[in-house]
């Protein structure tokens, strides 16, 4: 190795980096030019073609009051479970002890407080959704329906 010559010293760093080229990849069926390896990645994931669709649906996440009042209710929710169940468990247990189920209960708190909030805002969304529809369209997108004449009262007087 010591005794190379300068051609062969340039020869060298040329071999190591010859690179293969890379097979084109063959279209399959549909036309699609994804190799194998690519089609396993997106098989594995699952959401290649509902995923262009959820990112047209309004979601929780993506509203920023929603996101800010979820968060918030998940800080209080834990907060306040843990507090609670520490007052009630100090006076019957050691302090370890009430420790661990207080934070037993700021967890579980946490998670109902989380889920709850997630429900109602993912309610308030479809219809902030649903009245902007409205405001943008007016009164064609949700036509009033009227109740029909009901039936005539006897010995009343005709509608007018």
């Amino acid at each position: 190795m010591a005794t190379e010559t300068a051609a062969e010293a340039q020869q060298a760093p040329e071999q190591a980096t010859a690179v293969q080229p890379r097979v084109a990849a063959k279209p399959d069926a549909k036309g699609n030019g994804k190799s194998a390896k690519e089609d396993k990645k997106g098989k594995k994931k699952g959401k290649g073609e509902e995923e262009g669709a959820a990112q047209d649906a309004p979601s929780v996440a993506a509203h920023p009051r929603a996101a800010r009042a979820v968060s918030r209710a998940k800080g209080w929710g834990g907060l306040l479970g843990f507090v609670v169940a520490g007052y009630t468990a100090l006076p019957t247990n050691t302090v370890a002890d009430a420790m661990l189920h207080a934070l037993i209960a700021g967890v579980v708190c946490y998670v109902v407080v989380w889920a709850g909030a997630v429900f109602m805002w993912r309610r308030l969304v479809m219809l902030e959704v649903r009245n902007r529809e409205a405001q943008l369209y007016g009164s064609s997108a949700s036509p009033k329906r009227e109740l029909p004449p009901g039936p005539p009262v006897p010995g009343g007087r005709a509608p007018r």
